[in-house]
């Protein structure tokens, strides 16, 4: 079964689309227009919260982003903490980031670098510049659990 967050009519109510596919245990997640604080720890809380998707992989793409408002970034540290505290205790699981833009690459190894620091952290993040390198590493992981 897959969900969708969509609004009337098919539009998104968020900036932040997502599908679970529960067969293959994954999340996937595309950022839209103009993505802000409180859109990236909603998708966080809303997504992640929730029991049955413990211990499943996870893509984000950020490619139609046009730009990202964060108030600081030090909210890239406190989204890090606050996913690690999320994660499964029981199941490794990965999380891609495609980025082709250079500020939300970069912003994305940000993310990486904190959730590598984070002693809670189970899931391991790796940074892309295209959904087929994502893709790639996502399929090569799956299917080696």
């Amino acid at each position: 079964m897959q969900e969708y967050l969509h609004g009337p009519k098919g539009i998104p109510t968020m900036p932040i689309e997502y599908r679970i596919d529960h067969q293959n245990r994954i999340v996937f997640a595309k950022g839209l227009g103009v993505m802000t604080d409180a859109d990236v720890f909603g998708y966080q809380e809303e997504v992640w919260s929730r029991p049955e998707v413990e211990g499943y992989n996870e893509l984000v793409d950020m490619d139609s982003v046009t730009r990202i408002d964060l108030p600081s970034t030090d909210r890239v540290a406190a989204l890090a903490m606050k996913s690690a505290i999320m994660d499964s205790r029981f199941y490794a699981s990965k999380f891609a980031i495609v980025a082709s833009q250079d500020v939300s690459f970069a912003l994305g190894r940000m993310f990486q670098a904190y959730r590598e620091m984070d002693p809670r952290s189970t899931k391991q993040v790796e940074v892309f510049r295209s959904l087929d390198q994502a893709l790639n590493w996502l399929s090569a992981v799956h299917h080696s659990e």
